[in-house]
């Protein structure tokens, strides 16, 4: 486990950023990656899970870049152990697997984590996926994320029948079950906004309602709740 002295170079913060993985090699490529960029900075690496929930409570990082599977304690328990610690409200966790049919993505997604990416992701794509998870956004692979929904997640039929939404959407408006499902379908907010003939900053704020009416932590947490209330389907247009 190792940990780097935090960055205080002028202009804004860099984005502190774990790595999480059990091969030393990979680390160091991606840090080699992040350090090519001025805006982000690596403050510690992990070898095993238990190390990153440690780093990441000792370093004040922003976000960690988990491997899911890692000795000791693996990367969905670990992100789970993050999402779960008052403390460390304000950790993203970006999860990569080796392979985007990996199953356990949806259980890390569900655990806590931000989002995800196959790890043969390009270095300009992870890149900015630390910025969009880091900056509050959801992102999931966006081809492989369709198929993992379809396959993973099974809609529960209704509680009482003719009823079309489950008792966690009932606190929702009509405009925001709407706008919950343009977020199941990977809409940005200004996507939303377009669809549904609203201004971005409108978007932005059903969206930020309906997170702390369904108490979830961001986006990715918002596409698991679309899909297992059935409010979208897997495979309907």
């Amino acid at each position: 486990m190792t940990e780097t002295p935090r960055n205080t170079a002028g202009g804004s913060s860099p984005v502190r950023i774990v790595l999480a993985d059990d091969q030393t090699l990979v680390r160091a490529a991606f840090a080699m990656l992040i350090a090519s960029a001025q805006d982000m900075t690596v403050v510690g690496e992990a070898a095993t899970g238990r190390e990153a929930v440690a780093l990441a409570r000792s370093t004040r990082a922003d976000l960690v870049v988990m491997d899911i599977r890692m000795p000791d304690l693996d990367g969905i328990e670990a992100t789970r152990q993050i999402a779960a610690e008052e403390d460390l409200a304000g950790v993203k966790v970006l999860v990569l697997t080796t392979y985007d049919t990996d199953e356990h993505v949806v259980e890390a997604l569900r655990a806590g984590a931000s989002g995800f990416l196959v790890k043969d992701t390009r270095p300009a794509e992870l890149l900015d996926a630390i910025r969009t998870v880091a900056a509050g956004e959801a992102l999931l692979s966006p081809g492989p994320t369709a198929r993992l929904i379809a396959r993973v997640l099974r809609a529960p039929a209704p509680d009482v029948p003719g009823t079309p939404y489950p008792e966690a959407l009932a606190a929702l408006s009509a405009r925001e079950r709407q706008v919950l499902a343009l977020v199941g379908r990977g809409l940005n907010n200004t996507e939303i906004a377009e669809a549904l003939a609203l201004s971005p900053l409108t978007a932005k704020t059903h969206v930020s309602r309906i997170m702390g009416k369904l108490s979830v932590r961001d986006r990715a947490q918002l596409v698991i709740v679309a899909y297992e209330s059935a409010l979208i389907t897997p495979g309907a247009p």
